[in-house]
């Protein structure tokens, strides 16, 4: 698997610093009297790519949580372009009146966002606030607003720490980039491997 690397972007030394202190803002944030709810905060990470990120993120995080999940689907196969966004399945309970922490591996074309935000939003939060690990600089994620961002990166595909290249490669504590011939597979026909 390290022979498929091309490049570290992002080593995880310095992915581990910046949850830290992505979790230090997110927590100051909901902290009472300014949120609501006595800083109870219901995360809901975005399945399957945000499970290691939103893993250690919640370890930094001092204050009465809950976790909800949901699966969306965006990159099926051995695709590096968003394909568009279904939502595949949700296990929400009632968010209604609470604080909402959305957390999601990568924002690349912001459509899974835009799916996902609607969902929540119709289930009338106090507050709903989004975290991604990487923003990539494209025309969709300048459309998406969100509230926290890891780390900003070039319009490259990545994988590793939680993102994959059909369903492999998320187990690697770096976010690298993958060989070209490795990525050159992707033309082969989506086999619906989740996000």
């Amino acid at each position: 698997m390290r022979n498929d690397i091309e490049r570290i972007l992002i080593p995880h030394k310095r992915i581990a610093e910046r949850v830290r202190q992505l979790a230090e803002r997110i927590t100051a944030d909901h902290t009472p009297p300014e949120i609501p709810d006595d800083g109870k905060l219901v995360i809901i990470p975005i399945l399957t790519g945000a499970i290691i990120f939103a893993a250690d993120l919640i370890r930094h995080l001092p204050m009465r949580m809950k976790i909800d999940l949901v699966t969306v689907s965006s990159y099926p196969g051995k695709s590096i372009r968003s394909q568009g966004s279904s939502l595949l399945s949700q296990q929400i309970g009632d968010v209604r009146g609470r604080n909402v922490l959305l957390v999601d591996d990568i924002l690349d074309s912001g459509g899974t966002i835009r799916v996902v935000r609607r969902l929540l939003e119709a289930m009338e939060p106090a507050s709903l606030k989004v975290c991604v690990l990487l923003r990539k600089t494209t025309e969709g994620s300048a459309r998406t607003p969100v509230d926290y961002v890891g780390f900003e990166i070039p319009d490259e595909f990545v994988v590793g720490y939680g993102l994959d290249f059909g369903s492999y490669y998320r187990n690697l504590p770096d976010i690298v980039t993958l060989k070209r011939d490795i990525v050159g597979q992707a033309s082969q026909p989506a086999s619906g491997v989740l996000k």
